[in-house]
């Protein structure tokens, strides 16, 4: 397509996780200006993750109405590997903070929540990743760590969240580690404790975890929750509770989100594609496969 008189360019973003497969379609005008055309989603259960990319891919390109080939540029983030026709790549921090500040223009912190990792990213008004904090290699801050509990206690992932705010004795579980975790759960079942309380218990656990890795980062302001628990509203306010105030009465940071905080990393790859295009084609270096 390119940019010849005026075109518009026409992007796409692959966010291969380690569950799902996110993939955003966006088209930038001359102007600046970008619009979404279509944003899918495809869990990665019994297919190989080449084929789910595909499937997202396809399923993204009917939503919108273009041809899968008619694209300037697709980039992956998350596993490039897993998009094997990708034009070119980017870190997943840096999609997740350009994307964030899409959704938020007033953003300067993310606060990814992903199936197997949770990450802090601190940034500026351009999306430059300026910190980074991410969990260890324990997943009790993760998305899986989650969606396992709620399969053991038998509630469907999309209730955690309100059904967590009901609580009214909240139970504290380790934030330590995910089996002393699991174990906790289970002592509580057996004890008869609310389901309500024990997802409270969880949801603040979690919360702790991702309330120290984005002070880590010295970030201030708006903090964007992205990633699979982005809609997870029972971790949210189990987040904001738990952001002290400072000396004045206020707190330093505010948490926002947004309906498609989950397609961030998706949006930012498709986002840092068209500027990467313009970048190349000012160059004259346009790869064969997009000029």
């Amino acid at each position: 397509m390119g940019t010849e008189q005026g075109k518009p360019l026409r992007t796409a973003g692959v966010d291969a996780g380690s569950s799902a497969v996110k993939v955003a379609i966006v088209q930038t005008h001359a102007d600046g200006g970008a619009e979404v055309l279509a944003r899918v989603v495809q869990r990665i259960r019994r297919l190989h993750v080449h084929d789910v990319v595909r499937l997202a891919l396809e399923e993204a390109c009917a939503a919108a109405g273009v041809a899968a080939d008619a694209f300037d540029y697709v980039a992956s983030t998350g596993d490039g590997d897993a998009v094997p026709f990708r034009t070119g790549h980017f870190f997943s921090m840096t999609a997740h903070a350009r994307g964030a500040l899409h959704l938020v223009p007033e953003a300067r912190a993310v606060l990814d929540v992903g199936a197997l990792h949770a990450r802090a990213i601190r940034m500026d008004e351009r999306g430059k990743v300026l910190a980074h904090r991410m969990t260890s290699q324990c997943a009790s801050g993760s998305g899986q760590f989650l969606e396992n509990i709620a399969r053991y206690l038998g509630v469907a992932l999309e209730d955690v969240g309100p059904l967590s705010r009901t609580a009214r004795k909240p139970e504290t579980v380790s934030s330590i580690c995910a089996v002393l975790a699991e174990t906790d759960v289970v002592n509580m079942v057996s004890r008869g404790l609310a389901t309500a309380d024990i997802l409270k218990g969880i949801h603040d656990s979690i919360a702790g975890r991702l309330v120290r890795l984005i002070r880590a980062t010295g970030a201030a302001g708006a903090v964007v929750v992205t990633g699979g628990l982005a809609g997870d509203e029972g971790l949210l306010e189990a987040i904001r509770q738990q952001l002290r105030p400072c000396g004045d009465g206020r707190t330093d940071l505010r948490v926002e989100t947004h309906g498609e905080a989950m397609f961030a990393g998706a949006l930012g790859a498709a986002l840092l594609a068209a500027y990467r295009y313009q970048q190349l084609e000012r160059l004259g270096r346009l790869p064969a496969a997009v000029s």
